[in-house]
Order: C-alpha cells, then sequence, then structure tokens
C-alpha cells in the first residue's frame, strides 16, 4: 500500500473520523517507504493493460465531478515515469471535465482490474494540450482507426498513487 497517495488524500477531517473510530493508531506510527511518485513496471503494465478508467475532477463550485473514459485497451499511455497521456475524442459534448481542469488541474484517475480485484488509483495534474502543441505527444497517442474526432490531448503529471 503507498501512503505517499494517503498523504494527499488523508486531510484533518478525515483524521477525525478516523480518530472516532478507532482507526487512527494503523497510521500514526507508519514509518514505512513513502515516496510514490514515479510508475514502475508494475504500474505500467497495469495502465497498458487498461481500456477504461474512472476520471475525478472538482468544478469550481466546489463539487466533484466523476467521468467515464474508455478506448481501446492501453489509450491511457505512459509516456515516462511521472507522465501519463491520452487522446480526448467528442464524447457528448457537454466539457465537463475540460471545464473543471481549466480552472483547477488536478485530477484523480480510477483504473480498475475487476475480474482479478486490483485497482490504481493515480493523483495528477492534468495539462490540456491543442493537437498541435505537441505533434509528437499527439501521435504516441491516437490510435489509428479509431472513429471518434480527436480535439485534445491531456498530459497528467504524476503527484502519486497507490
Amino acid at each position: 500500500m503507498s501512503y505517499g497517495f494517503l498523504d494527499v488524500a488523508v486531510t484533518p477531517s478525515v483524521r477525525a473520523v478516523q480518530a472516532k473510530m478507532g482507526a487512527d493508531r494503523i497510521w500514526q506510527a507508519f514509518k514505512g517507504h513513502r515516496e510514490f511518485d514515479r510508475f514502475s513496471e508494475n504500474e505500467a503494465a497495469f495502465i497498458a493493460d487498461r481500456d477504461s478508467f474512472y476520471m475525478a475532477t472538482v468544478s469550481e463550485t466546489g463539487w466533484p465531478y466523476v467521468q467515464h473514459r474508455g478506448g481501446p485497451r492501453g489509450f491511457l499511455k505512459l509516456v515516462d515515469d511521472h507522465t501519463l497521456a491520452f487522446a480526448d475524442y467528442r464524447g457528448n459534448r457537454q466539457y465537463i471535465s475540460t471545464g473543471n481542469l481549466a480552472a483547477d488541474d488536478r485530477v484523480c484517475l480510477f483504473l480498475m482490474d475487476y475480474p482479478h480485484r486490483a485497482r490504481l488509483k493515480i493523483y495528477a495534474h492534468v495539462e490540456t494540450l491543442a493537437l498541435d502543441d505537441d505533434p509528437d505527444l499527439t501521435a504516441l497517442v491516437t490510435v489509428p482507426d479509431y472513429k471518434a474526432k480527436l480535439e485534445r490531448i491531456f498530459r497528467l503529471r504524476l503527484e502519486t498513487f497507490d
């Protein structure tokens, strides 16, 4: 279990509930490895095998928004050990996630492997790129023969994962 992720996720209000429920002792004396800011070969393989993920953003009103993103297996690309990217194709044209990311670049991804009861949770900062901003990245994430209209590229800089 990675504790870098919990360093971000566990806020004072979370700690208060943990204390109330008697779970605070579990995390008080943890002295193990806390740095999960680089993807290893294990995470790379897990990411490459996914054909969907859930992406959470936060609106300017403070409300969370969770969106399912799907595509061909491996459409979420590992660029390097701390960067992910994916092509953003035209969908329902609500642009809620895209708008939220214009105001606050923080995102949380949940990548699920339901048959194996495994998951990867990722905190990252997102940069929205026009298709011609980084032609090499656009080429990397573009899926040949995919019929949807490509609108932009999302590049994600890893903060931490679990």
